[in-house]
């Protein structure tokens, strides 16, 4: 069997992908996979995995559910693929701009919790001790 022919149970491609068989079957209820089935048994195709992978990364990347279905849709739709292209770069573009003002807020807080932190240290150490 060729690699691009290999089938996966639930199990499987779980374990593969380091996800339970309940997220294969979240994924598969919100449409972003579709196994087949042989019986009651799911059967994982090679496309079903590869858009796993891409799921996966989409949501470590911090891509919401409907942003990644969107992306999968034009995956099916644009063999060319050069859609999909402007769009991911698009949504990496929002996304990078997104992290980047989180950034600036964090450091922000971060300066401003600090300076707090010093003048509360310099109070408590020109305090007498309670007794």
């Amino acid at each position: 069997m060729a690699a691009q022919d290999r089938l996966y149970t639930v199990t499987q491609l779980g374990t593969e992908l380091g996800v339970t068989a309940r997220t294969l079957r979240f994924y598969e209820d919100k449409g972003l996979i579709s196994p087949k089935r042989a019986g009651t048994t799911r059967i994982y195709t090679q496309r079903d995995r590869g858009r796993m992978i891409l799921i996966l990364r989409g949501k470590r990347l911090g891509f919401s559910l409907r942003e990644i279905k969107e992306y999968l849709e034009l995956y099916d739709a644009d063999p060319s693929m050069s859609q999909q292209n402007r769009a991911l770069l698009k949504a990496v573009r929002a996304r990078i701009k997104l992290l980047e003002d989180q950034r600036v807020a964090l450091e922000l807080t971060l300066d401003e919790l600090r300076t707090i932190e010093a003048q509360v240290e310099g109070i408590l150490t020109h305090q007498p001790a309670q007794t």
